[in-house]
């Protein structure tokens, strides 16, 4: 017997592959979406991640710039602290300045000098007087400007010669003079004692050369 099918084998067939194709397409448009879901929320976690790092930068950068300025101010209240110090160092140290003048021209005045006026302006003093002779200006600018350990740089102004009379027949040739002075400061003559000190102290310490210790045997 001959079975003839007389359905629409062809549009079912169609109908089924349409049916096919929207299932596949939901299905890929489903998995698409859940990707770019994952995608967007990987994405905005790196971006919040990011934001809180900065937030966390920038309260860092603040207190770091606040403990700066703190620093910055304890540093020029110490400043200022030091140089109070120092200032009262000096206060403390050139009250004696008078007295170690004085002292210090008495041990290196010369015979045959005489001082008649002493005027001291910060540190430096003028002096005027009288020498028995140019020599003796000499020496005492030497002894100003090598023996002392409070008075520096001797500079001579003014040297003229005059003839006084010291009785009937004795008439004797002096010179007048004037010359300015340099006068240290307390610490910085201790310093300069300190710095002598070791100096010399490693000299002492120093071992002699074999040549030397040679040369001496």
């Amino acid at each position: 017997m001959i079975l003839v099918n007389l359905l629409p084998h062809r549009e079912a067939a169609r109908k089924r592959r349409r049916e096919a194709f929207f299932v596949a397409l939901g299905i890929a448009a489903l998995t698409g979406g859940l990707l770019c879901g994952a995608v967007y929320s990987w994405y905005q976690a790196q971006i919040s991640g990011q934001q809180g790092k900065n937030t966390f930068l920038k309260t860092e950068i603040t207190r770091l710039e606040n403990q700066i300025k703190e620093i910055a101010g304890l540093q020029q209240e110490i400043a200022a602290l030091r140089a109070r110090q120092m200032a009262v160092e000096d206060l403390q140290g050139n009250r004696n300045l008078p007295v170690y003048l004085l002292d210090e021209l008495v041990r290196q005045l010369p015979d045959g000098v005489y001082l008649s006026t002493m005027k001291q302006d910060n540190q430096s003093v003028m002096l005027t007087g009288v020498a028995q002779s140019n020599e003796r200006v000499s020496e005492l600018l030497r002894n100003l400007g090598n023996n002392s350990p409070w008075l520096t740089r001797p500079e001579l102004i003014e040297i003229t010669g005059r003839t006084i009379t010291l009785g009937a027949r004795d008439q004797r040739r002096v010179a007048n003079f004037s010359m300015r002075v340099g006068l240290r400061r307390a610490t910085d003559v201790q310093k300069a004692a300190a710095s002598a000190a070791g100096s010399s102290g490693a000299a002492v310490g120093k071992p002699a050369q074999p040549g030397m210790a040679a040369a001496k045997s």
